[in-house]
């Protein structure tokens, strides 16, 4: 690991950060003791960080194998996260890359770093040391230190594992690794807040029938991209759980609402007026398709149908908003260059740019949907 940190080589590899990998993988390595096999790792780390994580793009710092680096949280998303958590003590039982906990614990005191894979701990131990930041660094199965520990901490985190021995990817609870539901009581024995990352893909009420502790569930996004699910547990049970919608990197405001509030709204259903709403998809991911009619004032096109409608345009409304016109689509020129949405209509974009000879991209939009009379096309104005 040190020999990958020889000026030299660090030259090598800032001098090929456009190279074909491909290629390269197949010349010798010119230094011995240093596979082209580790170069190349270094410079799929520097390309994957210029976009997720800049931070690290500082001389000394070494990248690990691809699927650790893929599998970290962005600094984005990280920063986000960091807001929500201080206190004296923080651990982080699933260390990783260290993303997540570089950021999640700025507003602690004590850090505690658990991570199984020694390689990877000494990458981290490397990069938090150039970075100027301290911590205690265990290597150690998480299981085994929960067993031992004595302490209590202020915020333990977790991101479990989510394939399976086979490299399939697994979503319950308890197919992760490490299985939540069997350790559940064991951490909130052992810290004040649990904080807990899952895959974007996992159903929120399940969550709330399977984590009786839990408080708090936020839906992050970026640019609109749900990234991931993370969820608050304490000590005691809780009658009411907060869900927040985030769509970073955009103007979208942060959707706040408690979890039950979805049954008891009821949407007023109309045909589409002047101006037209589609939520986020963290908004969507939280299947809130009644309470976002509701708590904006907006009508709703059809009951599977997850747009909406106003005559006066609404503020701060947490996705995109249109002012358009229905259209008949004999009226469609063409050739003609379009945005292509399409919401619970028979057809898909690529089809519907087919059927009526249409060119992607532009300006202006199309949307192919259905109110409760029947299909509808409408045309940003």
């Amino acid at each position: 690991m040190v020999k990958i940190l020889d000026q030299n080589i660090q030259d090598y590899i800032n001098a090929n950060l456009n190279t074909d990998l491909h290629t390269l993988l197949l010349k010798k390595s010119p230094f011995p003791g240093v596979s082209m096999h580790e170069i190349v790792q270094q410079i799929k780390g520097k390309q994957v960080a210029q976009k997720k994580f800049p931070f690290l793009l500082k001389e000394g710092i070494i990248f690990p194998p691809q699927l650790n680096v893929e599998q970290s949280s962005s600094e984005k998303t990280a920063q986000y996260k960091s807001r929500l958590l201080e206190g004296e003590k923080f651990i982080d039982l699933t260390t990783g890359f260290g993303i997540d906990a570089y950021h999640l614990s700025e507003n602690f005191k004590e850090i505690t770093l658990i991570e199984q894979n020694p390689d990877l701990l000494e990458i981290v131990r490397n990069n938090w040391n150039i970075l100027g930041k301290k911590a205690t660094f265990v290597n150690q199965k998480l299981e085994d230190f929960l067993k031992e520990n004595k302490e209590v901490f202020d915020v333990i985190y977790l991101d479990p594992a989510r394939r399976d021995s086979n490299k399939n990817k697994v979503f319950l609870l308890e197919d992760l690794s490490p299985d939540i539901l069997a350790i559940q009581q064991r951490l909130l024995s052992s810290a004040q807040k649990v904080v807990i990352k899952l895959s974007p893909l996992i159903d929120l009420k399940y969550l709330v029938s399977v984590l009786p502790n839990i408080f708090r569930i936020d839906v992050i996004a970026v640019k609109n991209d749900v990234k991931e699910i993370v969820v608050f547990l304490s000590g005691q049970k809780n009658d009411t759980i907060s869900c927040h919608c985030v769509n970073l990197e955009s103007d979208d405001p942060v959707f706040e609402f408690t979890v039950g509030d979805e049954e008891n709204a009821h949407a007023e259903y109309g045909e589409p007026e002047k101006y037209i709403y589609i939520p986020n998809n963290a908004i969507l991911k939280a299947g809130i398709f009644n309470l976002i009619s509701c708590k904006n004032g907006l009508k709703k096109l059809h009951p599977n149908t997850h747009i909406y409608t106003s005559d006066s345009q609404i503020n701060d409304f947490p996705g995109r908003v249109f002012e358009m016109e229905i259209v008949d689509a004999k009226k469609i020129q063409k050739k003609s260059q379009y945005n292509i949405i399409s919401k619970n209509y028979p057809l898909k974009p690529e089809e519907i740019k087919k059927k009526y000879s249409l060119k992607d991209g532009g300006e202006k939009y199309l949307i192919f949907t259905q109110s409760k009379k029947g299909k509808i096309i409408l045309k940003s104005v």
